[in-house]
C-alpha cells in the first residue's frame, strides 16, 4: 500500500491537535511490511516531529517541500507565532493566515515548491492507494490539477473546510467525471474532509450533487444514506 499525506503537519505529535491526526492514525493502524509512506510538509519546524512520529516505521519518506502550482521553484509561506508550536494554518495565502489570526504579527519564510504532478513523478510511480490533501488554502488548485489519466489513485481524502460552495461543486463534478464517487467523511478525525473512491456508485454520485448546498452540520445525515462509506 502507498500512502501519501500532503500537509502532514506534525503527524500525531501536535499537542495543539490533542496529539491526533486522523490520516496518521489510519496509516499506523493499517501499516505492514509492504507499506510505503510519503509525508509531505512545507513547514521545516514540523519535520523533527514527523521524524519522531514515524520513528518506529520503515519505508517512510518525509519530504520538506510545498505543493503548489506556482511556476516558481520556491514559495513564500506565512505564519504567526500565535499558532506555535506547529503552525496549523501556515499557508502561502497571506489572507488565509490573517483570517485565523487577524490581530497577530505575520511572519514568512521561503521553501522549495513543486507541482503535485511533478511530485508524483519524482517520488512515486503511477499508483497511489491513499491520498490525503490538507494544505491550507491550496487544496482546491491541487486536486483540480492532478493528471488522473497518468496517476491512478484509489482513495482521495480532501479537506473541504476552506472550499467555498462553488469550489465544492467543481471538485465533486471534476472527480465524478474522472471516475470517482463520494463516499462520506475522509480520514480527518474532525470530519473536515470528503472521501472519494475510484469506483462508480450511481447512488452516491446522485446524492453528492446536493453536497455543496448543505451546511456542514447536515453532512452526517447525508452520509447516513451513502453506500460504500467504509474507509477501506
Amino acid at each position: 500500500m502507498i500512502y501519501v499525506h500532503l500537509g502532514a503537519g506534525a503527524g500525531d505529535k501536535d499537542e495543539g491537535a490533542h496529539f491526533r491526526c486522523g490520516f496518521t492514525e489510519f496509516i499506523k493502524k493499517r501499516y505492514n511490511s509492504d507499506s510505503k509512506i510519503f509525508a509531505v510538509e512545507a513547514n521545516p519546524l514540523n519535520i523533527d516531529k514527523l521524524n519522531f512520529c514515524y520513528k518506529d516505521f520503515k519505508n517512510v519518506e518525509i519530504v520538506n517541500i510545498a505543493i503548489s502550482q506556482n511556476i516558481s521553484s520556491q514559495l513564500t509561506l506565512y505564519y504567526t507565532e500565535d499558532d506555535a508550536p506547529h503552525y496549523q494554518v501556515c499557508s502561502s495565502d497571506l489572507n488565509h493566515v490573517k483570517k485565523h489570526y487577524p490581530k497577530s504579527k505575520i511572519k514568512s519564510f521561503t521553501i522549495k515548491s513543486m507541482s503535485i504532478n511533478n511530485f508524483f513523478e519524482k517520488y512515486l510511480g503511477n499508483h497511489i492507494d491513499y491520498l490525503s490533501i490538507d494544505i491550507e488554502g491550496l487544496d482546491y488548485e491541487t486536486i483540480m490539477s492532478i493528471n488522473f489519466e497518468k496517476y491512478q489513485i484509489k482513495n482521495i481524502s480532501i479537506e473541504h473546510l476552506h472550499l467555498n460552495n462553488s469550489e465544492k461543486k467543481n471538485v465533486i463534478k471534476h472527480l465524478t467525471k474522472k471516475g470517482y464517487s463520494y463516499c462520506g467523511f475522509g480520514y480527518d478525525h474532525n470530519n473536515f474532509d470528503y472521501l472519494f473512491r475510484k469506483k462508480k456508485i450511481l447512488w452516491n454520485i446522485l446524492l453528492s450533487k446536493i453536497l455543496h448546498f448543505l451546511k456542514r452540520k447536515y453532512y452526517p445525515l447525508l452520509n447516513f444514506f451513502i453506500m460504500d462509506k467504509k474507509k477501506l
